[in-house]
């Protein structure tokens, strides 16, 4: 699902000052249209993992910025992976 700035900080219980923080750090990186800045489901679940790490396991901001660079590398190997299994069993066939 695809939201507006406000509908983001309802559904990821953030206050405003918060969110300009993490979007100035680049931990939350929305899409830009004519209309503003357009959240996903997805931009939701990060934010929540972020305030998990800093709340919950008490993360500091550059443990932030080193987490989510790890998991977003991981997460890049796992589409280069899956695209090249796509790929090799394509020419398998």
């Amino acid at each position: 699902m695809i939201m507006s700035k406000q509908e983001f900080l309802t559904s990821s219980g953030l206050e405003v000052q918060t969110l300009e923080f993490w979007l100035e750090q680049q931990w939350l990186i929305p899409e830009e249209s004519s209309a503003g800045a357009r959240f996903s489901d997805r931009d939701v679940a990060r934010a929540r993992l972020i305030g998990q790490l800093k709340s919950d396991f008490g993360v500091n901001d550059e443990g932030v910025d080193v987490i989510l660079h790890l998991m977003d590398q991981l997460h890049g190997m796992r589409r280069a992976l899956a695209q090249l299994q796509e790929h090799m069993g394509g020419k398998a066939g």
